[in-house]
């Protein structure tokens, strides 16, 4: 985030006019291709999950491997999405957005290839440094094609939509595949997604950028990074260490210290890549805490349901995938329902039923065993799904409409990131947890999984306390004036 603005020096490219408006027919054709994009980016965060059985088997991976397969992808994406955000706004964001579509397809090519853990992590990486172009880029792009705030609810709330569909049916995709292919053809289905949003871009998609641009930060992206790699890195390796062992409190003090660094660069940069004094407004820090929360919970419960229902049940693939349709129905339903309400009311009523509804559906896991009920599974699951179909909308429309317009790259990239840092916190908690379980003690290991999805819900009241019953000020929250 920028404290202040500067004017382009001679060397960055000029903002090109106002284009004219578009119309309508035009705008929601963007807002069709940016989806299609996110869908990618939100499939590939979740498909992965219902084949790491397979993978493990594959390629000789024990539950840790597994981990950083998963965590690899969604530590980078985290890291860079500030940055990614902030070089569309200087150079162009379809450009911006097609350069990620192409990094992103190389490195799926390279994951369908992998011979080993090692370079399919490192392809994994790859692919979370194309996605960072894409998640920020393609919001900014929404929010710039939709001037008027109550279509950019409603644009929002369908763009959230496809986003939580796209994470709640990556493991219905992934077992489907999985019941034909191997594990490789969960990489292998991005081909013909990223080509056709490469051809889409190109057609519909307007170039766009701020009028004023921010210098990168690369201190402040070096020591972000640092921070979430050894926080993570942490919480998946602490199992195996020891959670008192010289490595990890090495990674305790590492972590301690990148992040004081972080704080003292960054609040002495006069073009932070975050500009901390955001967090000192509640509205804006409730949204920040609360995209954390529902991405920890929903990363949680899709981990502990595939290795509760393919190792302790013996499910197929395909079948525990399947189990998490209501989870996919019910967040593709609640998203737009949730956008038009945000639109009319504001974010509170939407975040209050996203926290019930989260709690109820962990509340009901807390006793889960290797025989509970099918029924209460799947009811389990659809709770969640409402619940995370309720929240992204007010969370992401709190979070844009407290910037203007022309950064909204950043504004997008602040949500996105904390949803991917809930992503891999989300993942690396629930293998903690289960690490070592055999799969007749995977469902008493996994309770406090469930204790902590339920938490997440409960989170979201407080934050919903926080929020305001109308649309939030478009001022900048940086400015004096916004502040």
């Amino acid at each position: 985030m920028t404290a202040t603005t500067h004017d382009p020096t001679p060397s960055t490219p000029p903002a090109p006019p106002a284009p004219p408006a578009l119309s309508a027919r035009r705008r929601w054709t963007v807002l069709a291709v940016c989806c299609l994009s996110m869908f990618l980016v939100g499939l590939d965060t979740t498909i992965v999950n219902v084949g790491l059985p397979a993978i493990g088997r594959g390629l000789g991976v024990g539950t840790r491997g597994l981990e950083w397969i998963v965590d690899g992808y969604t530590l980078v994406l985290a890291s860079l999405l500030i940055s990614s955000g902030a070089l569309a706004d200087r150079f162009g964001r379809r450009r911006v957005f097609q350069c990620g579509l192409a990094v992103f397809g190389a490195a799926s090519l390279v994951c369908a290839f992998a011979p080993s853990a090692g370079v399919l992590i490192a392809a994994r990486a790859l692919q979370g440094v194309g996605a960072s172009m894409l998640s920020p880029v393609a919001l900014a792009i929404v929010v710039n094609a939709m001037p008027d705030p109550k279509e950019r609810a409603q644009a929002i709330g369908i763009w959230a939509s496809v986003f939580g569909l796209s994470m709640a049916a990556g493991p219905v995709t992934g077992g489907a595949l999985l019941a034909g292919l191997d594990w490789r053809a969960l990489f292998w289905v991005n081909v013909p997604v990223i080509a056709a949003a490469l051809l889409l871009s190109a057609v519909f998609v307007p170039e766009s950028r701020a009028a004023r641009v921010r210098r990168l930060d690369v201190p402040g992206q070096v020591l972000l990074t640092l921070v979430l790699a050894l926080v993570v890195g942490v919480l998946i390796e602490g199992p195996r260490v020891g959670w008192t062992s010289p490595g990890a409190l090495a990674g305790y003090a590492g972590a301690a210290a990148a992040t004081v660094g972080f704080v003292w660069v960054e609040s002495r940069r006069k073009e932070p890549l975050m500009d901390l004094r955001l967090f000192r407004r509640p509205v804006f820090s409730g949204a920040v805490l609360g995209a954390v929360a529902v991405f920890v919970a929903l990363n949680m419960t899709l981990l502990l349901n595939t290795l509760y229902l393919q190792h302790t049940r013996h499910w197929s693939p395909l079948a525990a995938g399947l189990a998490t349709l209501p989870l996919a129905v019910g967040a593709t339903v609640c998203a737009p329902w949730s956008g038009r309400m945000t639109g009319r009311t504001g974010p509170r009523l939407p975040l209050l039923l996203a926290g019930g509804f989260l709690t109820a559906g962990g509340l009901c896991l807390v006793r889960l065993t290797p025989h509970t009920s099918v029924l209460l599974l799947l009811a389990a699951y659809s709770l969640i799904g409402i619940g995370f179909g309720f929240a992204n909308a007010p969370i992401t429309n709190t979070a844009v409409n407290g910037l203007p317009a022309a950064r909204a790259g950043v504004a997008g990239a602040i949500t996105s990131t904390a949803r991917q840092l809930g992503a891999a916190l989300g993942i690396a908690l629930a293998g903690g947890l289960i690490t070592g379980a055999d799969p007749t003690g995977l469902a008493q290991a996994s309770r406090p999984g469930w204790i902590l999805v339920a938490g997440c819900g409960v989170l979201l009241f407080f934050v919903a306390r926080t929020s305001r019953p109308s649309q939030a000020t478009t001022k900048d929250p940086a400015s004096p004036q916004g502040r």
